[in-house]
């Protein structure tokens, strides 16, 4: 079965945990520290490449690195559902405040943090 869209997907990973009685298992702080070991193991199939080497991954680390984020957006999706957040909302909502904070005609070009632009 494909899912094609945020909500397909977090009802077939709550299943998932339940069918497997897991959900004992999935508070926020356990899901929150299983995406970031997620994270953690994207990294490492970067890890020393150079720019350009990271833009030309082998098919067989471009596999990995799709499980990778796989397991990422499995953890993420897992999170959000738990605290019932949703997640197209707060990333429009995130983009909207980056609109503000990186306004484009102080940022274009340059990738400083936020608070380095009010000087």
């Amino acid at each position: 079965m494909t899912l094609d869209n945020l909500e397909n997907l977090r009802g077939r990973l709550a299943e998932f945990a339940e069918v497997r009685d897991w959900d004992q298992f999935h508070c926020p702080k356990n899901l929150a520290m299983a995406l970031i070991a997620e994270a953690a193991e994207l990294v490492e199939h970067f890890q020393w490449l150079t720019q350009d080497q990271s833009k030309t991954l082998s098919p067989e680390a471009l596999e990995k690195v799709r499980l990778e984020l796989a397991d990422i957006l499995i953890y993420l999706v897992r999170v959000a559902d738990k605290l019932d957040i949703d997640l197209i909302k707060a990333a429009n909502d995130k983009i909207a405040i980056n609109e503000t904070r990186y306004p484009m005609e102080k940022v274009r070009g340059s990738a400083r943090r936020a608070e380095e632009y009010r000087r």
